[in-house]
Protein backbone atom coordinates (compact mmCIF):
# COMPACT_ATOMS: atom_id res chain seq x y z
CA UNK A 1 0.00 0.00 0.00
CA UNK A 2 1.88 2.82 -0.73
CA UNK A 3 1.48 6.35 0.74
CA UNK A 4 2.19 9.80 -1.07
CA UNK A 5 5.41 11.53 1.03
CA UNK A 6 3.80 14.67 -1.36
CA UNK A 7 2.32 15.11 -4.72
CA UNK A 8 5.20 14.22 -6.58
CA UNK A 9 6.76 11.49 -4.94
CA UNK A 10 5.23 8.28 -3.86
CA UNK A 11 6.97 6.96 -0.61
CA UNK A 12 8.27 2.90 -1.51
CA UNK A 13 6.61 -0.12 0.53
CA UNK A 14 10.04 -1.60 2.60
CA UNK A 15 9.40 -4.81 -0.07
CA UNK A 16 10.36 -2.26 -2.88
CA UNK A 17 13.32 -1.06 -1.83
CA UNK A 18 16.58 -2.52 -1.86
CA UNK A 19 18.63 -3.35 1.09
CA UNK A 20 21.25 -0.31 0.55
CA UNK A 21 18.39 1.85 0.03
CA UNK A 22 17.15 0.79 3.65
CA UNK A 23 20.10 1.00 5.44
CA UNK A 24 21.15 4.65 3.99
CA UNK A 25 17.46 5.93 5.00
CA UNK A 26 17.66 4.39 8.53
CA UNK A 27 21.43 5.47 8.45
CA UNK A 28 20.22 8.95 7.64
CA UNK A 29 16.92 9.25 10.18
CA UNK A 30 19.21 7.97 12.67
CA UNK A 31 21.44 10.67 12.21
CA UNK A 32 19.21 13.19 14.33
CA UNK A 33 20.45 11.29 17.54
CA UNK A 34 23.33 13.88 17.04
CA UNK A 35 21.69 16.58 18.27
CA UNK A 36 22.04 14.88 21.37
CA UNK A 37 25.38 16.37 21.31
CA UNK A 38 23.31 19.87 21.54
CA UNK A 39 21.19 19.61 23.53
CA UNK A 40 23.54 18.04 26.55
CA UNK A 41 25.66 20.94 25.87
CA UNK A 42 23.30 23.44 26.02
CA UNK A 43 21.81 21.78 28.78
CA UNK A 44 25.29 22.07 30.79
CA UNK A 45 25.81 25.37 29.56
CA UNK A 46 22.30 26.40 31.44
CA UNK A 47 22.90 25.03 35.01
CA UNK A 48 26.46 26.45 34.48
CA UNK A 49 25.04 29.83 34.07
CA UNK A 50 22.51 29.64 37.02
CA UNK A 51 25.38 28.63 39.29
CA UNK A 52 27.46 31.37 38.22
CA UNK A 53 24.58 33.80 38.52
CA UNK A 54 23.66 32.41 41.88
CA UNK A 55 26.76 32.60 42.96
CA UNK A 56 26.96 36.12 42.12
CA UNK A 57 23.68 36.78 43.49
CA UNK A 58 24.97 35.24 46.90
CA UNK A 59 28.15 37.80 46.95
CA UNK A 60 26.01 40.92 45.88
CA UNK A 61 23.64 40.12 49.08
CA UNK A 62 26.88 39.44 51.12
CA UNK A 63 28.24 42.59 50.99
CA UNK A 64 25.05 44.55 51.77
CA UNK A 65 25.25 43.10 55.34
CA UNK A 66 27.08 46.59 56.41
CA UNK A 67 24.98 48.88 53.91
CA UNK A 68 23.53 50.50 57.04
CA UNK A 69 27.04 51.71 59.01
CA UNK A 70 28.63 53.02 55.53
CA UNK A 71 28.89 57.00 54.74
CA UNK A 72 26.76 58.47 52.81
CA UNK A 73 28.83 58.46 49.21
CA UNK A 74 29.80 54.74 50.11
CA UNK A 75 26.04 53.42 50.35
CA UNK A 76 25.00 55.50 47.04
CA UNK A 77 27.85 53.51 45.41
CA UNK A 78 26.98 50.13 47.01
CA UNK A 79 23.31 50.79 45.93
CA UNK A 80 24.49 51.60 42.67
CA UNK A 81 26.06 48.71 42.26
CA UNK A 82 24.09 46.73 43.43
CA UNK A 83 21.27 47.63 41.80
CA UNK A 84 23.36 46.95 38.49
CA UNK A 85 24.11 43.23 40.06
CA UNK A 86 20.67 42.68 40.39
CA UNK A 87 19.65 43.90 36.65
CA UNK A 88 22.85 41.65 35.71
CA UNK A 89 21.41 38.61 37.72
CA UNK A 90 18.10 38.84 35.67
CA UNK A 91 19.97 38.65 32.61
CA UNK A 92 22.40 35.95 33.68
CA UNK A 93 18.78 33.95 34.76
CA UNK A 94 17.12 34.67 31.01
CA UNK A 95 20.27 33.44 29.25
CA UNK A 96 19.94 30.45 31.36
CA UNK A 97 16.33 29.78 30.53
CA UNK A 98 17.25 30.60 26.74
CA UNK A 99 19.64 27.60 26.80
CA UNK A 100 17.13 25.92 28.63
CA UNK A 101 14.44 26.39 26.57
CA UNK A 102 17.00 25.22 23.37
CA UNK A 103 17.68 22.18 24.99
CA UNK A 104 14.40 20.91 26.25
CA UNK A 105 13.20 22.70 22.05
CA UNK A 106 16.03 20.71 20.20
CA UNK A 107 15.56 17.11 22.20
CA UNK A 108 11.14 17.80 21.30
CA UNK A 109 12.39 17.77 17.85
CA UNK A 110 14.63 16.28 16.94
CA UNK A 111 14.51 12.97 19.09
CA UNK A 112 11.05 12.52 21.10
CA UNK A 113 8.06 14.47 22.63
CA UNK A 114 9.18 15.04 26.11
CA UNK A 115 6.43 12.04 27.72
CA UNK A 116 6.88 14.19 31.21
CA UNK A 117 6.04 17.30 30.88
CA UNK A 118 2.78 15.52 28.44
CA UNK A 119 -0.54 16.12 30.33
CA UNK A 120 1.04 17.54 33.28
CA UNK A 121 -0.61 20.86 34.95
CA UNK A 122 2.68 22.09 36.23
CA UNK A 123 4.65 21.69 32.44
CA UNK A 124 4.83 25.49 31.37
CA UNK A 125 3.41 25.86 27.61
CA UNK A 126 6.79 27.97 26.92
CA UNK A 127 9.03 24.20 27.23
CA UNK A 128 5.87 22.95 24.55
CA UNK A 129 7.52 22.74 21.10
CA UNK A 130 6.14 21.74 18.49
CA UNK A 131 7.89 23.55 15.15
CA UNK A 132 11.32 24.44 14.61
CA UNK A 133 9.38 28.27 14.20
CA UNK A 134 7.89 27.45 17.54
CA UNK A 135 11.43 27.25 19.07
CA UNK A 136 12.56 30.24 17.20
CA UNK A 137 9.59 32.35 18.57
CA UNK A 138 10.25 30.88 22.11
CA UNK A 139 13.88 32.07 22.06
CA UNK A 140 13.09 35.38 20.22
CA UNK A 141 10.84 36.75 23.28
CA UNK A 142 13.88 35.79 25.69
CA UNK A 143 16.28 37.14 23.86
CA UNK A 144 14.29 40.37 23.70
CA UNK A 145 14.28 40.62 27.12
CA UNK A 146 17.51 39.46 27.80
CA UNK A 147 18.37 42.94 25.50
CA UNK A 148 15.85 45.01 27.08
CA UNK A 149 17.58 43.61 30.42
CA UNK A 150 21.28 44.67 28.86
CA UNK A 151 19.83 48.39 28.20
CA UNK A 152 18.45 48.83 31.39
CA UNK A 153 22.00 47.53 33.15
CA UNK A 154 23.37 50.19 30.93
CA UNK A 155 20.90 52.87 31.50
CA UNK A 156 21.26 52.67 34.97
CA UNK A 157 24.79 54.64 34.60
CA UNK A 158 24.27 56.96 32.20
CA UNK A 159 23.97 60.65 33.02
CA UNK A 160 22.89 62.82 29.63
CA UNK A 161 24.77 65.88 29.94
CA UNK A 162 23.30 67.51 27.19
CA UNK A 163 19.79 67.40 24.79
CA UNK A 164 21.41 65.44 22.26
CA UNK A 165 22.51 62.71 24.31
CA UNK A 166 18.87 63.07 26.36
CA UNK A 167 17.45 63.27 22.57
CA UNK A 168 19.35 59.53 22.20
CA UNK A 169 18.74 58.49 25.20
CA UNK A 170 14.39 59.08 24.96
CA UNK A 171 14.91 57.22 21.24
CA UNK A 172 16.71 54.28 22.94
CA UNK A 173 13.75 54.14 25.42
CA UNK A 174 11.13 54.59 22.58
CA UNK A 175 12.96 51.91 20.65
CA UNK A 176 12.94 49.65 23.85
CA UNK A 177 9.13 50.35 24.30
CA UNK A 178 8.32 49.62 19.99
CA UNK A 179 9.97 46.52 20.43
CA UNK A 180 7.88 45.07 23.45
CA UNK A 181 4.57 46.45 21.42
CA UNK A 182 5.40 44.56 18.54
CA UNK A 183 6.55 41.58 19.75
CA UNK A 184 3.52 41.35 21.82
CA UNK A 185 1.31 42.04 19.18
CA UNK A 186 2.48 38.92 17.11
CA UNK A 187 2.14 36.93 19.68
CA UNK A 188 -1.40 38.53 20.13
CA UNK A 189 -2.12 36.97 16.45
CA UNK A 190 -1.20 33.12 16.66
Amino acid sequence: MEQPVNDKTPQKNPEEQSTAERYFESMLWNSRFIVILAVVASLIMAIGVFYLTTVEVYYTISHLGNYHSLPETERAILKAQTIAHVVGSVDGFLLGTVMLIFSLGLYELFISPINAADGKSTASKILMINSLDDLKDKLAKVILMILIVMFFEQAIFLKPTGPLELLYYALAIMLVALALYFSHKAYEKK
